[in-house]
């Protein structure tokens, strides 16, 4: 339990500047995929028929599994609420969108989605930093020494 706990609330970083600097990246890169993930949702209707469907799940399956990694888990990555399970998605959205849906593009149209996924693997292992809503449940559940 104790592991599982470790995994979904990790200690803060040391410093209160790197919390900082992890919340400034939480927000801009969150409030950037949140962008997309709106602007499908307020397109369904269009996207539904066409939008790719890699999995095999259907197209309006595929939209809004991308819209609830581009929309509902940047809000939980924003917030540092479930910060790592929040993540999942996002990452896995922007394999799927650079090494499939855009495989056969250039480079400068895949560009985005490796510069997203860089960010949130990058980020994964970081952790969420002190100022998140995950710092404080952990404050809250691990037993004082």
């Amino acid at each position: 339990m104790n592991a599982i706990l470790r995994f979904l609330f990790p200690a803060a970083p040391s410093g209160a500047g790197a919390s900082w600097l992890l919340l400034a990246a939480r927000i801009v890169f969150g409030t950037l995929l949140m962008t997309h993930g709106i602007a499908k949702w307020h397109d369904f209707d269009s996207l539904s028929a066409s939008f790719p469907d890699p999995l095999g799940v259907g197209s309006p399956t595929s939209l809004v599994l991308a819209i609830f990694g581009e929309v509902v888990c940047s809000l939980g990555f924003i917030t540092g609420t479930l910060y790592r399970l929040a993540l999942l998605p996002m990452i896995f959205t922007m394999c799927i969108a650079f090494f499939s849906v855009h495989s056969g593009d250039p480079f400068a149209v895949r560009e985005m989605a490796m510069l997203y996924l860089a960010a949130f693997v990058l980020l994964w292992f970081a952790g969420p930093g002190r100022y998140a809503v995950d710092s404080l449940i952990a404050c809250k559940i691990r037993p004082k020494r």
